[in-house]
């Protein structure tokens, strides 16, 4: 299968990336970056290897290298260098308000019939004063412990 995206690099990219890696003082993974997309080079001065070349001798995964292929191509040098940034955000449900709330629930009267709060209580009683929309038993825990 042909490659998608391909490692050109230019005179100063590659000066760049090799001052980088013998410098010593970047973080592992952004140095391990700059040594795949030197190896991946297809340019004049590259080294030219296979996506399995590179994945053997470094000791990672060949879908590894291509994401920082493929991030070189997409978004530049800085990009493919660096972390990438996780795609998956969830919006907090309980926030400093909402926790406010729980907390202050809590350190109420229990229920009538209990003696005290339980998780999922505390949980349902959050949505049905409609703090909350949805909100699971762990999530009230974990938002507890971090009070606590």
């Amino acid at each position: 299968m042909a490659k998608k995206y391909l490692v050109r690099l230019t005179e100063d990219e590659r000066t760049y990336l090799k001052n980088l890696i013998h410098k010593g003082k970047e973080a592992a993974h952004k140095r391990l970056h700059a040594e795949i997309l030197l190896k991946a080079d297809l340019s004049e001065l590259g080294e030219r290897w296979q996506d399995k070349q590179i994945s053997e001798a470094y000791g990672i995964s060949t879908r590894t290298v291509e994401r920082v292929r493929e991030r070189l191509v997409r978004e530049g040098l800085e990009s493919a260098l660096n972390r990438a940034e996780p795609t998956r955000a969830r919006k907090r449900k309980i926030d400093g308000e909402n926790e406010a709330h729980l907390v202050a629930l809590m350190c109420g009267d229990a229920p009538e019939g209990r003696s005290r709060w339980t998780l999922r209580l505390l949980g349902q009683r959050m949505v049905e004063l409609g703090y909350v929309e949805s909100i699971a038993h762990e999530t009230v825990r974990q938002a507890l412990k971090k009070v606590s």
